[in-house]
């Protein structure tokens, strides 16, 4: 299984996610439910913000590599009473969908990461909003106290979109060069190394194929690895899920020091 999703393809996840995040409110016994893993937000915080969010990325994509006006101006408010608010998420989705697709995956756009191994195109916009869509729909089924796994097509390219774009960057690391590994249990694994060249993540063999040995060359200089499925990595990195959650080999404080890692760029 590919970890890089078709632009087709990342648009029917990004639609098929929302429709789940839309079910998980749905079935809500009511909108002010503490979210357990945003716990400043309630359930209808969760909900606004998907909605602007979604909106907000449908005028940047739709200016193109300019920074877009604020899409707030003039934009309706998120409604309280439950069957309007379903239909303003679901007219976000389709704003977002709809100016993507009338751009394609090669236009350029206005994003933040630009300097990490992502590109500032609308086929990353679309790979990260997938990614967005995936972690918040977990995040309103926990609430409703039904959490999912994310599905594995979806994880599988959220480790990797999370470590090119969330995590990359040519300012130096600040501490003694390292690397990181993730292995997913669907068998791939990527390596993540920070030194005095910056945060640069790489595809390496999954351990056990014979190819791995090649990979293992520099294992000296693997500070911790960490082993779960591809929905687990991604909870993890986008601290929904403890460490404890999964399997973790080395100096576990490495973890911490990235987390508060604030680059430059």
């Amino acid at each position: 299984m590919t970890t890089t999703l078709a632009f087709p393809v990342l648009l029917r996840l990004i639609e098929e996610r929302s429709s789940v995040f839309r079910a998980a409110v749905a079935s809500a016994p009511g909108l002010d439910a503490q979210v357990p893993t945003c716990p400043e937000w309630t359930l209808f915080d969760l909900a606004e913000h998907i909605g602007d969010g979604r909106r907000a990325w449908a005028a940047t994509v739709a200016a193109g590599p300019a920074p877009a006006k604020s899409a707030a101006e003039g934009a309706p408010a998120a409604p309280r009473e439950r069957e309007a608010l379903q239909a303003w998420l679901a007219e976000s989705t389709e704003q977002l969908l709809d100016a993507l697709r009338e751009a394609g995956p090669d236009r350029g756009c206005w994003t933040w990461w630009g300097a990490s191994q992502s590109p500032q195109t609308c086929g990353a916009v679309a790979r990260h909003q997938l990614q967005q869509m995936a972690v918040h729909t977990y995040d309103a089924q926990i609430t409703v106290g039904a959490p999912e796994p994310l599905p594995v097509d979806v994880a599988l390219d959220g480790v990797e979109e999370f470590l090119y774009t969330c995590v990359a960057t040519p300012s130096a690391w600040p501490h003694k060069p390292t690397a990181f590994d993730f292995h997913a249990t669907e068998g791939h694994s990527w390596r993540l190394t920070v030194d005095g060249d910056g945060a640069r993540s790489t595809r390496i063999p999954a351990p056990g194929t014979t190819s791995a040995a090649a990979a293992d060359e520099g294992l000296d200089a693997v500070g911790v690895s960490v082993r779960g499925t591809a929905s687990e990595l991604v909870l993890f990195v986008y601290d929904r899920i403890p460490a404890a959650s999964l399997r973790i080999e080395g100096d576990a404080g490495l973890f911490d020091l990235l987390r508060a890692w604030e680059p430059e760029e």
